[in-house]
């Protein structure tokens, strides 16, 4: 018989076994999968924007230079190298890189080292039936004067030692893919918690920047309520003055002290958020309050950046929680595989080799050499439905996450959308909120003026100064939207997340798996 006949008989004997274990395994299964259709394809062009490719927007510190504070920049430097849930996304990294390692080892076979070192007494009442009772016991007298333990009982226990030097090995055939399967979910999941700890990062600089304008905002309208209070304090003292020299009345004071008393008012809570938005910069950045000053200034001082979105595909491929969400949904997909593949049967190969003897002294001899090879086959048969479970519950997980990486695609899309609308409206409502400050303070001058002439209803003066100072806070508060649109628009193009981060984030999983860890394969 030819190498090339006995290949064929081979070949022809390993389908044959395939068939007819897969037919005792699979007789009252189903592996049917159809899995979830996942076509998304995004629009041509975003409805607020014109449609038209743009490179990706800068990452944190590029991005907080657009607005012209040094202090932000650092901020979000500092944030980026002592925040707390960037941290812990990168030890759900080292996490996610060991559990490849970990769901990978069925790949190579284990090896160990099995010593022993051991010795047994018998006790001479289990072995010798007859003893001082007078029992017939042939074996007595003839090995009793070889027995270290011997009595004039007649009972002899005997000792027995055993020791072995040796290694032993296992492996199992991955003849179904069930264990690489496993590997590669395990490894693309070590991939998503790299895109994981990036959308960290984006959400970490957005809050920062937020928080930010909400210290310079909070101190804007600090500004303008104090200003408000000594406008107040003014009109309070014409009409004391009035009232003085009887032209005002008691019920004008009152009512203008009403007014005073209510913007000063305004200061506590405002101090309130200014200390507490302070503080919430300092655990973003990883400080204690204590430690921490932040300046801040005013928000009117900031330039806001033109940010241009780009193409909806560009914006999927930009964003890490699409890439993530992507990624988790591969990783279960081979989790599904390997779940099917526990159907088949499982070839494990196992071996012993060592010195074995009952002395210490003879370990060394060539007669003590012994070794043992083993091959097993086991074929799932009737577990109770527990693999065909198993099976379902993968395929539900799989269609679950079908679900989410489609949803996270229409929320990338929405984000955008909503993030565009937000910049154009506010804008809008900053420029009329604005407007609405400046008549608000053309109608107090002309107010004050006519109480000088004496011609003016002090109803009429406090409504006046009530409206002029909601008109300036609601400018600073609509000028904090404006700001945090930009920072919503920014989250919402990905941060300056690319393709080309995709690829190195991809890169670093590899590196970190095929690192050398020790003594292993």
């Amino acid at each position: 018989m030819t190498a090339g006949d006995s290949s064929h008989l081979c070949a022809r004997a390993r389908r044959r076994v395939v068939l007819i274990w897969t037919a005792l395994g699979l007789a009252s299964c189903n592996l049917d999968w159809e899995k979830p259709d996942l076509a998304t394809p995004p629009p041509e062009a975003f409805r607020e924007a014109k449609a038209a490719s743009t490179t990706p927007i800068p990452r944190g510190p590029g991005f907080a230079t657009k607005f012209g504070s040094k202090e932000l920049t650092a901020l979000v430097e500092l944030a980026l190298g002592d925040n707390l849930d960037i941290a812990a996304a990168v030890a759900r990294i080292q996490q996610a890189d060991a559990q490849a390692r970990v769901s990978s080892s069925a790949l190579w076979p284990t090896i160990a080292m099995q010593d022993i070192v051991r010795t047994t007494r018998t006790p001479g009442t289990t072995t010798n039936v007859g003893g001082a009772s007078g029992g017939f016991s042939p074996a007595t007298t003839s090995s009793s004067s070889s027995s270290s333990s011997s009595s004039s009982s007649g009972f002899n226990a005997r000792h027995f030692g055993f020791f072995q030097l040796g290694l032993t090995a296992s492996y199992e055939i991955d003849f179904w893919g069930k264990n690489e399967d496993a590997s590669y979910a395990a490894r693309l999941l070590a991939n998503a918690s790299r895109f994981n700890r990036d959308t960290v990062e984006i959400s970490t600089v957005a809050s920062v920047i937020n928080a930010y304008f909400q210290v310079l905002t909070a101190q804007d309208r600090l500004r303008i309520a104090r200003e408000n209070v000594a406008i107040a304090d003014r009109v309070n003292r014409a009409i004391q003055a009035r009232f003085q020299v009887g032209i005002a009345s008691a019920l004008d004071t009152a009512q203008q002290e009403s007014v005073l008393a209510q913007a000063r008012a305004t200061i506590p809570p405002l101090e309130q958020t200014l200390g507490q938005t302070r503080n919430q910069l300092a655990l973003l950045i990883g400080q204690p309050p204590e430690s921490v000053d932040v300046k801040g200034g005013s928000l009117t001082r900031l330039s806001f950046p033109r940010i241009t979105p780009g193409l909806p595909s560009e914006v999927l491929l930009r964003r890490p929680d699409v890439a993530d969400a992507e990624a988790q949904l591969a990783s279960q997909e081979f989790s599904v595989l390997q779940a099917r593949a526990a159907f088949f049967p499982s070839i494990q190969l196992t071996g012993q080799y060592g010195l074995q003897s009952a002395l210490l002294r003879n370990l060394g001899r060539p007669e003590a050499v012994a070794w043992q090879l083993a091959g097993t086959l086991t074929q799932p048969i009737l577990d109770g439905y527990n693999l065909q479970g198993q099976y379902d519950l993968q395929k539900g997980r799989y269609a679950e996450l079908a679900a989410l990486y489609k949803k996270q695609i229409l929320t990338a899309l929405l984000d955008t959308e909503n993030a565009l609308i937000a910049v154009r409206e506010t804008e809008r409502a900053l420029k009329l909120q604005i407007a609405a400050a400046a008549a608000a303070q053309r109608a107090l001058t002309a107010a004050e003026m006519r109480l000088q002439e004496g011609t003016i209803d002090i109803v009429t003066l406090s409504t006046t100064q009530t409206t002029l100072f909601q008109a300036q806070d609601q400018v600073a508060l609509a000028r904090l939207s404006y700001f945090q649109a930009a920072t919503s628009l920014y989250q919402a193009l990905g941060g300056g997340w690319s393709p080309t981060t995709r690829d190195a984030e991809i890169a670093h999983a590899n590196a970190a798996y095929e690192a050398d860890k020790g003594l292993h394969p």
